[in-house]
């Protein structure tokens, strides 16, 4: 996207107050109308895709120390070389790594395995008292998930948008574990620190937005019940920033906008201000131990991609990859660059370890078949 066309849609984004909400929900009904008429003469390439596919997978509850039940899923093997973790973004579920994990368990098979949970608030996890939602608490919640799933071996962590947040925010509190357990991390769209500065930002600020934070803070019932008003307002921002004013699987637009859909609207209202007032760039100086991988689209308009050049050049051992026509939700509707992406970042965090060990693995048991044949 050139410098001309980021002003002019961050112009529409500083619209403020009323006249923002006015600008999203027209925007993200101008988007379902396309969607709509393209689906009439277009080619849905996801039509037959199963989104709910990683729910097959094994399943766990991992508990945090305040009580709060966090859904876990994990595919692959226990005891393999390495162990992926992935952390979701604001308003979704583990569900959003879907391609990642569909088209990356098919490549890696045996020799990486993979887990993904719920945020606290989010998807098939627990709701917590709303002061808990801040980015440290997350960050203290990856901790937890880490040392019941995976307390040996390497790991590296992937997060997207708010998830990408949780991994500084853990960088920042538990700066021992990387270089040594913790050998590579993944930042996908997301951003250190700034994003009152962003659209997104500018969408905090919106005084009816205030309105629904204080209902959610005095009258919590009353919040619930209005809660089909309440994303009148903060949906239609959430589905128009997601794809920007990109094309769209109709599928894919459906399957997002379910998981942004189902998220509680405490959850929801509690986490916009650990967005408006996180900082996080002290977990920046942890990861200048590992090799990293900073993405994000060139249409993001929740964390734009200057938010990942900057974190980026803070991190000599990073790999910047901006995506070209992609969204903030990039890891949906540009999943192969992501993919390939995370498999350079594996490459570099072990190099030649998993092949290795793959291989070894393959003649220790070609020996025991020729002893015991």
């Amino acid at each position: 996207m050139s410098a001309e066309e980021t002003r002019r849609r961050q112009r529409a984004w500083l619209a403020g107050g009323a006249g923002l909400t006015a600008v999203a929900t027209i925007v993200g009904a101008s988007a379902r109308r396309s969607l709509a008429e393209r689906g009439s003469v277009c080619d849905d390439p996801y039509a037959g895709e199963d989104f709910e596919r990683l729910d097959s997978d094994r399943a766990r509850v991992v508990t945090t120390p305040d009580g709060v039940p966090l859904a876990v899923r994990e595919a692959g093997p226990v005891d393999a070389p390495l162990t992926m973790v992935f952390a979701h973004g604001f308003c979704l579920r583990m569900g959003a790594f879907h391609f990642q994990r569909m088209r990356l368990g098919e490549q890696w098979g045996s020799r990486v395995r993979m887990i993904f949970y719920d945020q606290r608030g989010h998807g098939q996890s627990g709701e917590a008292d709303p002061q808990t939602y801040t980015l440290t608490q997350l960050g203290q919640d990856l901790e937890t998930v880490l040392q019941a799933t995976a307390p040996r071996g390497p790991i590296v962590l992937v997060g997207h948008s708010m998830g990408g947040m949780t991994v500084l925010s853990h960088a920042r509190q538990f700066p021992q574990r990387y270089g040594r357990r913790i050998v590579g991390a993944a930042v996908i769209s997301s951003a250190a620190e700034g994003v009152t500065r962003s659209p997104l930002g500018e969408f905090l600020k919106n005084p009816a937005l205030e309105a629904v934070r204080f209902t959610a803070r005095s009258a919590p019932k009353l919040m619930h019940r209005g809660r089909t008003a309440s994303r009148s307002l903060i949906g239609p921002i959430l589905r128009a920033a997601s794809y920007s004013d990109l094309e769209v699987s109709r599928s894919l637009d459906a399957f997002s906008q379910q998981m942004m859909n189902d998220t509680p609207i405490a959850t929801l209202v509690g986490f916009l201000h650990a967005l408006e007032v996180h900082d996080e760039t002290a977990g920046l100086w942890t990861l200048l131990r590992i090799p990293t991988l900073i993405a994000c689209g060139d249409h993001d308009l929740m964390t734009p991609d200057e938010y990942s050049r900057k974190m980026a050049a803070s991190l000599p051992q990073s790999e910047l990859v901006i995506v070209g026509g992609a969204s903030h939700l990039a890891l949906l509707d540009k999943p192969d660059a992501i993919n390939e992406g995370l498999v350079r970042l594996v490459d570099r965090a072990l190099p030649g370890k998993l092949t290795l060990r793959y291989r070894r693995v393959g003649e220790r048991l070609r020996d025991r078949w020729r002893r015991h044949g």
